[in-house]
């Protein structure tokens, strides 16, 4: 069983480590909906300034992935500047540690640096942890949006990173 401290790293997308967990998750998106995440997604939009992928690492072992890219279409409660969590994806044997919250909570500070007010993401019922962890995080639904905003098993949530949408928030739980 797999424990200790987890060290989160910014990495390229295209790094080896990404790309193995990336898969893991696209697998795990196959027998949860049968068929993998299709979002139209240039790996370059995670490079800084217009986002930022991370690697949570148990000593040298990979086993948590999430990043960021600006989403300037998606603007709950008033934001001016979004940014969307792609790719959280925790390994099977490292879930259950808080690793996806550190990732998460890595992810808004390196959002919020990068100038986003925001931080919004789409996930699906059949992830009922993830809704769960998102909920508990401080994420509200939102207005549907992107390639699945159509999609009758897809969530939105969003979270204010700067104070001026956290009263908005707090007064209205959807909006875009």
């Amino acid at each position: 069983m797999l424990g200790g401290t987890l060290e989160i790293r910014a990495v390229p997308f295209e790094h080896a480590d990404v790309q193995r967990l990336v898969a893991e998750v696209q697998a795990e998106y196959v027998v949860r909906y049968g068929g993998p995440d299709e979002t139209p997604m240039h790996p370059h939009v995670f490079d800084p300034p217009d986002g930022a992928f991370f690697v949570g690492y148990v000593g040298e072992e990979p086993v948590a992935t999430g990043g960021w890219r600006l989403r300037r279409d998606v603007r709950p409660w008033g934001s001016r500047l979004a940014a969307e969590v792609k790719r959280m994806y925790v390994t099977a044997t490292a879930r259950r540690r808080g690793y996806a919250q550190q990732v998460l909570t890595r992810l808004e500070e390196s959002a919020r640096e990068g100038g986003a007010d925001v931080m919004v993401l789409e996930t699906g019922l059949a992830q009922p942890e993830a809704i769960a962890m998102y909920l508990r995080a401080g994420y509200r639904e939102i207005d549907p949006f992107g390639f699945y905003a159509d999609a009758p098993l897809s969530r939105y949530f969003g979270k204010p990173l700067v104070p001026a949408q956290e009263t908005a928030a707090s007064t209205s739980s959807t909006g875009s």
